[in-house]
């Protein structure tokens, strides 16, 4: 007890422990005993690195989700729901699948992959940050739905070919 009579105060003094280990390669951790409000974690640019990268399954919903995840960074509307059911009618969720029959393909330029779109479109419509491949599912939802923000307001207002 100080001179005073009064138990000694450590006010806005932080007290620390720190915990070493030698010669194991793990870091010194530092906890806070006194005074501490919040506790926060250092981050390394690998660790932000890893948290913001997202990984989608190799299947229609990680392909809508991720066509989602590219559209919103363009500004391009549409739903999961409006992409799905025009994938659905266009070529059953097959990303291969080649319409060689009506009248795009009868000119010479077929329609192709999840939501049925000609090269001219394609290409007309690729947004950057996807593969430049008709066949890619990514790509074929994203520009597709591009077009269709373009001529119909978003895929979500297209109930038919398009």
């Amino acid at each position: 007890m100080p001179a005073s009579g009064q138990p000694r105060r450590f006010g806005g003094r932080r007290l620390a422990r720190s915990l070493a280990v030698a010669g194991t390669g793990v870091a010194v951790v530092a906890l806070p005993l006194f005074g501490a409000t919040s506790a926060s974690a250092a981050t390394t640019p690998s660790t932000t690195a890893a948290a913001s990268t997202t990984t989608y399954p190799d299947n229609l919903d990680g392909w809508i989700r991720e066509s989602l995840s590219v559209m919103a960074q363009h500004g391009i509307p549409g739903s999961y729901e409006g992409i799905h059911r025009n994938v659905m009618r266009e070529s059953s969720g097959n990303p291969a699948a080649v319409n060689n029959w009506d009248s795009n393909a009868a000119a010479g330029t077929p329609s192709k992959g999840l939501l049925q779109v000609i090269d001219p479109t394609f290409q007309a419509y690729h947004v950057p940050g996807t593969a430049f491949d008709p066949f890619d599912p990514v790509a074929n939802i994203t520009a597709a739905c591009n077009y269709a923000a373009d001529r119909y307001g978003s895929i979500d207002n297209v109930f038919g070919a398009y």
